[in-house]
């Protein structure tokens, strides 16, 4: 009788990854989806500590879960229990402790032990812990990646040495690692082999990749766009030290390459981007925008940006204000600072009261919806290439993603799904565009 797996995933796209990939080493053993957790015989959280109060969110979560073990138990069916992922990394003997009826608790670089972890819980009926950093890649024993749709997400790099003082990725995830030129370019091919026309490559300084051939991110990008079936390519999350000469001509040059980028700054003070050990100044930013707008005149940006880091005065908060303003962002992710236990900043003086960091918040947002909505309102009369992924809300509709992540809808035959077509844009909707065949 086939056993059904339910993972709740927290966090980034890194995140959502890791999940199929579990989902994926779990399926020999004979787990496929499940669509609630109250139907599973195997549950797994997929965390993420990036934000406040993360691990009480799972905790929350895991109580809620307990009920559900229970009741399956005492009905004779076991549930088995597994917390994965950074919270589990960085928390896993307090999960253990808190929540003694967790089965497996495993970091973000062991999930390709997963059916051994299985089997131990099984065979010993104790909780089994595996937070170590393997000697070996996890991508080495990894199954083929299943295509699952149009697009897909390729891991090609984990692990941060940048050790920005607000941030836990290095002590969770560790350090830099490069999957293999080879490896990635035959995971590639066995996705667009599967109907993937859109690859977004994955990684914590996805930009800091480096191959054995001696390429950087640009000269793989290359050989990506080569790859029969691939139409479409993104990367995602790039820090601004690691964009060099050849990723900004791939801009240029690559038609394959979206013109979107995410690439994050997080404070437009030089005195806060010190303190929070970027590496980079505002100047630095600022002209290697114009760099890659000089190449790609559509090239729209999205950022991140943290408002209330310690120290952050009022006029260090209007220079990000500002930076916004110059560099146009049409996305920007913002979040209000939160001290992460073992980092720098979670030690420094000068915190910023709760109450100041909401307001601050509120005004990025709000700035970031006037850009955003102007971006929108720009793009109607034009043509774009949007990849048709699947229906509408509405009969007879189709819904895609513009070059831009913007969702599109258009009337269009249900065959097309998994195409990429020349849309014009007609209207803009609060939380999409309207479009008609060009």
């Amino acid at each position: 009788m086939a056993k059904r797996l339910f993972v709740k995933t927290y966090g980034c796209q890194m995140n959502v990854y890791d999940s199929a990939r579990m989902a994926d080493v779990l399926a020999p053993l004979g787990y496929g989806p499940a669509d609630h957790a109250e139907e599973a015989d195997m549950v797994i959280l997929n965390t993420c500590h990036i934000r406040e109060k993360a691990a009480e969110k799972v905790f929350s979560e895991l109580g809620r879960l307990r009920k559900i073990k229970t009741a399956r138990a005492e009905a004779g069916q076991r549930m088995i229990l597994a917390v994965a992922g950074c919270v589990a990394q960085a928390e896993g003997e307090e999960i253990l402790r808190r929540a003694p009826f967790v089965d497996i608790v495993l970091g973000p670089q062991t999930y390709h032990r997963l059916p051994e972890m299985v089997a131990q819980a099984a065979r010993a009926g104790g909780a089994v812990l595996d937070t170590e950093f393997p000697a070996e890649p996890k991508f080495d024993f990894l199954p083929e990646p299943l295509a699952q749709g149009s697009s897909a997400f390729l891991s090609v790099q984990e692990g941060c040495d940048k050790f920005c003082t607000f941030c836990v990725v290095p002590y969770t995830r560790g350090a830099e690692y490069s999957r293999p030129a080879t490896a990635i370019l035959a995971e590639a091919a066995k996705l667009a082999q599967g109907g993937v026309r859109e690859i977004t490559l994955l990684g914590q300084n996805v930009n800091g990749w480096h191959g054995d051939e001696g390429w950087g991110l640009g000269r793989l990008i290359r050989a990506l766009a080569e790859v029969p079936g691939v139409e479409r390519l993104r990367y995602t999350t790039s820090h601004p030290r690691d964009m060099d000469d050849e990723l900004i001509r791939a801009h240029a040059e690559l038609p394959q390459l979206m013109p979107f980028l995410h690439l994050p700054v997080q404070s437009g003070s030089d005195r806060i981007l010190a303190a929070m050990n970027r590496g980079h100044d505002r100047d630095t930013y600022l002209r290697l925008v114009d760099r890659l707008k000089s190449v790609c005149p559509d090239l729209a940006l999205s950022s991140d940006f943290i408002v209330g880091f310690p120290g952050e005065s009022d006029a260090d908060f209007e220079a990000s204000m500002d930076l916004i303003r110059q560099v146009g962002f049409v996305q920007t992710y913002s979040f209000k600072y939160s001290p992460r236990p073992g980092t720098p900043a979670a030690a420094m003086d000068q915190q910023v009261p709760e109450p100041v960091k909401d307001e601050r918040l509120a005004q990025v947002q709000a700035l970031l919806m006037e850009q955003t909505t102007r971006f929108n309102h720009s793009c109607v009369g034009r043509e774009m290439r949007v990849l048709l992924d699947r229906p509408g809300r509405h009969a007879g509709q189709l819904l895609g993603r513009s070059p831009y992540m913007q969702p599109v809808h258009v009337k269009a035959a249900a065959h097309l799904i998994g195409t990429v077509v020349n849309l014009r844009i007609t209207k803009v909707h609060p939380n999409s565009l309207e479009a008609i065949p060009a």
